[in-house]
């Protein structure tokens, strides 16, 4: 080797030498780049997996109710609306039934709330569920006999509202009597008093749908039970908690009873979400120069509210 080709060969090293320097430093860094992200992503997955604690469940529900105590404070102020909310929790073998934080957050109970709901109030129609109690109660002690003819008038009574039938059991058996068993069942009395309209207030009627709901008696019996229930989703004024809580979930279902007399406008159901999430919800109203059934699209409102606050999307997003 020439002499004068010695600085060449040095500076064509170094060159070599910084450029495989570069590499692997880059090399190095794209690998700790990637071995970073991966250590995120698991982090991520750990956390997203882990359940959320007792403490934080009870957290988010107190923010939850607290939140719909506010809005049911808000609409029954001036005294003509009664509302009462309960949560069912969902039923078995259903979506939200087979997710371990929807079944800890909606357990049965954790998020009733009520406003209003302890005022009795004109029942209208919505007596007949106790009239059904009533007859249940009757027909399960051997003192009443179901036949074709009462059949087709307890069938008129829940789905069409017509009062033939629930007034021919009050003159048959008396206000007395019949209010000496409701009374029993620790729903709201007087409810019939001669020559005044049946009172009757939301958390009694609550009280009833939760019972129903549980098949406690006496809706006990698997017959009648089932036959209710159907009736119930076979009712034909169907623009109160029905239509506000179809706008709230499409495919949502509702079995209710209504009572519509002057300006009063009540309904009483049980809601099932398609996810299986169940709950009851009552709402009393009259006043606000109501007729007919000019109050039911107030009730829709209600409902739609009520239904995206409770099981919307944000209901428990801070506690995934």
């Amino acid at each position: 080797m020439k002499p004068h080709q010695i600085p060449q060969l040095l500076f064509k090293y170094r060159v070599v030498v910084m450029a495989a320097a570069i590499v692997v430093l880059g090399l190095t860094g794209m690998f700790s780049v990637h071995a970073h992200q991966q250590r995120l992503t698991q982090a991520d997955t750990v956390a997203a997996n882990q359940a959320a604690t007792p403490h934080q469940i009870k957290q988010q529900q107190r923010h939850l109710k607290t939140r719909l105590k506010t809005y049911l404070t808000h609409i029954t102020a001036d005294g003509t609306t009664s509302v009462s909310f309960y949560n069912l929790g969902p039923i078995a073998g259903s979506s939200a039934a087979k997710s371990p934080l929807a079944r800890q957050f909606y357990r049965r109970g954790q998020l009733a709330v009520s406003a209003n709901a302890h005022t009795p109030v004109v029942s209208a129609s919505t007596y007949k569920l106790f009239i059904a109690a009533y007859l249940f109660h009757l027909n399960h002690q051997g003192q009443y006999t179901w036949d074709t003819t009462s059949q087709d008038g307890f069938h008129r009574m829940i789905v069409n509202s017509e009062n033939d039938f629930a007034e021919g059991i009050l003159d048959t058996y008396g206000l007395a009597g019949i209010d000496n068993y409701i009374g029993s069942q620790d729903y709201y009395t007087p409810m019939f008093i001669a020559n005044q309209e049946a009172m009757t207030t939301a958390a009694s009627l609550t009280k009833l749908l939760v019972r129903l709901d549980r098949a406690q008696a006496p809706f006990n019996h698997a017959h009648d039970w089932s036959w209710l229930l159907s009736l119930m989703k076979q009712q034909v004024y169907r623009t109160g908690i029905p239509a506000g809580a179809s706008a709230a979930k499409t495919g949502t279902t509702v079995a209710d009873k209504v009572g519509f007399l002057g300006d009063t406008n009540n309904d009483a159901a049980i809601v099932t979400l398609p996810s299986g999430q169940r709950y009851v919800l009552v709402i009393m109203t009259h006043g606000h120069g109501q007729t007919g059934f000019s109050g039911f699209p107030r009730m829709a409102k209600i409902t739609t509210h009520i239904q995206k606050l409770m099981y919307g999307a944000t209901a428990t997003q801070k506690l995934h």
